[in-house]
């Protein structure tokens, strides 16, 4: 990440393995991504159930416009998907 000032990071995409490999708190980790990356941020939620998604998704999307919360596509993930949609929240699967 200490080289997206040079221009050739667009966005970017991580998950909950990724962020479990780097020291520090995953929290802190994404709000640093934010700082550093002027573009869409996919951040994958780890709940498998609706309203653990939704906590998460909504967590994920309150540290910065850019983020997009990454849900599975299982049942419970398009019930999380339409909810979150429907609050403004971007979201991908």
């Amino acid at each position: 990440m200490r080289d997206a000032h040079l221009g050739v990071v667009d966005g970017i995409t991580t998950n909950p393995s990724l962020l479990a490999k780097e020291k520090g708190n995953p929290d802190d980790i994404m709000r640093e991504i934010c700082r550093l990356v002027d573009g869409p941020i996919s951040s994958e939620v780890i709940a498998t159930d609706v309203e653990g998604m939704l906590r998460e998704g909504r967590q994920w999307a309150s540290f910065h416009p850019n983020i997009v919360v990454k849900c599975p596509c299982t049942p419970d993930g398009l019930k999380a998907t339409k909810v979150l949609a429907a609050e403004g929240i971007r979201v991908n699967m």
